[in-house]
């Protein structure tokens, strides 16, 4: 069975379960401000729901989830496991900006036909979170190269089955690659959806070892409408002590209209999450206001 045979029809469905749509716009920031959030595997407690407990304690106003793993069977897709989230959510006044498919590390999206209805039952899982996006992650096994054309080929005609769902359900497919701005944009340009962006993280766009490349000009030639969501993160480092600009990385995102999530992906240099976390959103509040 291919992937357009799958998508087409009815694997990709949550366990046969009509899932409830949460609030319309519940992930969105206010008009002109800023929310922060932090990734749940940053926290220490990746695809568990005491991310949320955590994230209230250090002060942030949401979480990026992880859908889960393979080992337990992607447990966000779980309709108990969705209640314990929105629960928490709505106990601590959260909103979960974001899921996550980490797993998609291991798992190629690229070559391994599973991983479509993985997102495609993940789109619903955001659905019924109120999370405007979904992370696509291409590093590790599943590093994604525009020299394989093959690969690029599959990824475009997946997320082009992929993108009706997405737009059904209000929920936008952001690609985080180590590929260049260009290079998203072409396969966005040929996706020809709105509801399928690019993830942007700074540090992994600047990083030499993997990339290498002038980020602020990539901000600029992507733009606000085709960035969903931004990581920030400094290698380990606190936010403003490494090689990231991070004030023309704030300034060029509020000029080319960027209003979505601030989401910290950074670690804990002290080991202390909480303390370091609020660190770091300090110096994220003082770049935006």
């Amino acid at each position: 069975m291919t992937r357009r045979e799958m998508l087409t029809g009815t694997a990709g469905l949550v366990a046969g379960v009509t899932l409830a749509r949460a609030p319309a716009g519940a992930a969105e920031p206010p008009p002109g401000g800023w929310k922060y959030s932090m990734c749940d595997w940053m926290l220490g407690r990746r695809a568990n729901p005491s991310a949320l407990d955590l994230a209230r304690e250090i002060g942030l106003d949401g979480v990026q989830v992880s859908v889960g793993t393979p080992e337990d069977k992607l447990h966000l897709r779980r309709p108990d496991m969705q209640k314990t989230y929105l629960d928490l959510a709505r106990k601590h006044g959260l909103v979960i900006n974001s899921v996550a498919m980490g797993l998609l590390n291991d798992v190629p999206f690229a070559s391994e036909p599973k991983t479509a209805l993985w997102a495609a039952d993940t789109i619903e899982v955001a659905k019924v979170l109120g999370a405007r996006n979904i992370l696509l992650a291409f590093f590790g096994n599943g590093h994604l190269k525009e020299s394989n054309a093959e690969d690029m080929r599959r990824v475009t005609e997946c997320l082009q089955e992929l993108a009706p769902r997405a737009e059904k359900a209000q929920v936008v497919l952001g690609l985080e690659t180590y590929l260049s701005a260009e290079a998203h944009l072409k396969i966005l340009d040929q996706v020809r959806s709105k509801w399928v962006q690019v993830y942007y993280d700074v540090y992994n766009a600047a990083n030499p070892e993997h990339a290498g490349y002038d980020y602020l000009k990539e901000i600029r030639l992507l733009g606000a409408d085709r960035i969903c969501e931004v990581h920030f993160k400094e290698g380990g480092k606190f936010l403003g002590e490494g090689v990231i600009k991070w004030p023309e990385v704030a300034a060029t995102l509020k000029e080319v209209g960027y209003r979505g999530w601030i989401t910290i992906e950074a670690g804990s240099p002290t080991r202390n999450v909480v303390a370091d976390t609020r660190r770091n959103l300090a110096y994220l509040k003082k770049l935006f206001g």
